[in-house]
């Protein structure tokens, strides 16, 4: 029989690795998008890929990191040295997102075994494809989007494969970036390394089993425990979306089960506002968590009563070659529409709408002072629903971005072609019937060089919903104000040429009232 006190401290040392993991990529990368707006996951799993720890970061992430694993441990588990280190970012190999999501995972050998694993995921700004940015909104196929990297070995037992390094670099418009970046999340990975084996030199790897092994008895635990105040039955939803087309899941509760049936949806359509399997299976992972264990860390036992069906081919499991580059738009309107789901399912516990939705804002040229080529990768915020008992909260990331940070107007002017010549909370009316939404935000961008716009958001249609028959909230706007020329309209679109003196105004709806 173990210590309890033991084993705990064990886990926390687990999860202290994973934060160090987090703390050191911040420090280090080469990209804004990294060290300001921290759009990254961190994570420890065990040596079959089951989640022990996760750091800070964005929660869609820190999901992504087990799975990536487990498909590693299937390719090279019989192979695996001390020392590897295998990156990957196809959607299709575990990957999960879309291809300027790069996943970096390193096993840990102790006493000359696979003990665990650590791993991050980075957004890079730019891994090839039909614009800058690699994020096209006219794409087909997912060829079009940039590099595609299955599992492959970064390091071979300790030596640089130098042929991945130099491909990925050519494949880039910004080398020096990715380049600083990827180095930012091997230095991560090892920095865990470090902290893992003098957990297992202190304590043994029967204990260290133990603790991994308590951790996910009691993550079970405590998702059951929230899974049992929750309404038993079986609820569902339609949504319409933007385009016309029409949403669907099933929501089925029982006492050790929370099912969700994503099989009734559209095709992946050729259009990349798609996700794989795994991205909605985390979409759903999110909402579990949020209802059941909103407290703590996740681990592989938090999630052992969820179950997700979809099929292959739809938005929610795209196809092998469809594309994904906006992934994060479906997989946000997934969430929020479970989560309406649930809101109506049990009145007076979740809060109404946001404005739910990343609102990816690519801008990249070259810098008119040095020359120097930039891409700004900027989500932006918006407006949360209003509960029962107050007004919803003002200028907030979409609930899927978790602990991200808006790019300071200084790093973006110094690093960026642009002048940021407005930035604050949008007007909003408020709600005489009840709790009122929280604001939006309101957002210029000044060009100040020619340069190239990519975009995509959702709820542009659409608006946000309300709870209790109030007004809904209003809908995401983005206009382009030419210097010469008529106003522009965007809603997803890549490859827009900006001029000197281009305005780019972007105003994100308030949430929903109740």
């Amino acid at each position: 029989m173990h210590d309890p006190f033991t084993l705990s401290v064990i886990q926390a040392g687990f999860e202290n690795a994973a934060e160090e993991m987090f703390a050191v990529l911040r420090k280090t990368a080469m990209s804004p998008i990294i060290y300001e707006v921290l759009d990254v996951g961190t994570g420890i799993t065990d040596a079959m890929g089951r989640l022990v720890s996760s750091g800070a970061g964005i929660p869609t992430f820190v999901g992504v990191l087990d799975k990536t694993v487990k498909v590693i441990v299937e390719r090279y588990g019989g192979t695996m040295q001390d020392g590897d280190i295998f990156i990957t970012n196809d959607p299709n190999h575990g990957g999960v997102t879309h291809l300027n999501d790069v996943v970096i995972a390193k096993p840990v050998f102790f006493e000359g075994h696979c003990v665990a694993f650590t791993a991050s995921i980075a957004h890079w700004g730019d891994i090839g494809g039909k614009v800058p940015g690699s994020m096209a909104s006219d794409v087909t196929e997912i060829f079009a989007e940039g590099l595609r990297l299955p599992p492959v070995r970064l390091f071979n037992a300790g030596v640089q494969n130098a042929a991945v390094f130099e491909i990925i670099q050519i494949n880039s418009r910004l080398p020096d970036f990715v380049r600083g970046d990827l180095w930012a999340q091997v230095a991560a990975s090892k920095s865990a390394e470090r902290q893992i084996l003098s957990l297992y030199e202190k304590y043994g790897t029967s204990t260290i089993t133990a603790a991994m092994e308590d951790a996910f008895t009691s993550g079970r635990a405590r998702a059951l425990a929230g899974l049992a105040t929750l309404p038993k039955g079986t609820f569902s939803i339609e949504e319409e979306q933007d385009d016309g087309r029409l949403l669907h899941a099933t929501i089925t509760i029982s006492d050790d089960t929370f099912e969700v049936d994503l099989t009734k949806n559209p095709s992946d359509g050729g259009t990349p506002y798609n996700t794989s399997r795994d991205g909605a299976v985390i979409a759903c992972q999110m909402i579990f968590k949020a209802l059941c264990d909103p407290e703590r860390f996740a681990n592989f036992g938090s999630f052992s009563p969820l179950h997700v069906i979809t099929k292959e081919g739809t938005v929610f499991h795209a196809g092998p070659t469809a594309p994904q580059g906006y992934y994060f738009e479906n997989r946000i309107r997934l969430f929020d529409m479970l989560w309406q789901c649930m809101a109506r399912a049990i009145p007076g516990r979740l809060p109404a709408g946001s404005f739910s939705s990343i609102f990816g804002t690519v801008i990249a040229g070259n810098h008119p002072e040095t020359g120097r080529k930039y891409t700004m990768v900027e989500p932006q915020m918006g407006g949360w629903g209003a509960t029962d008992d107050r007004d919803g909260l003002s200028a907030m990331f979409s609930p899927n971005h978790g602990n991200t940070f808006n790019c300071p107007v200084e790093i973006c002017e110094a690093r960026y072609g642009l002048n940021v010549v407005q930035k604050g909370l949008a007007e909003r009316p408020k709600n005489p019937a009840g709790h009122t939404g929280g604001h939006g935000v309101s957002v210029t961008y000044e060009a100040r060089a020619p340069a190239s716009l990519s975009v995509g958001y959702t709820r542009a249609k659409i608006p946000v919903w309300s709870l209790n028959g109030q007004r809904p909230g209003r809908t995401n706007t983005m206009v382009i104000q030419r210097v010469l020329g008529a106003d522009e309209h965007h809603q997803f679109a890549s490859g827009v040429a900006l001029q000197a003196g281009d305005l780019i105004l972007i105003k994100t709806a308030d949430g929903g009232n109740a």
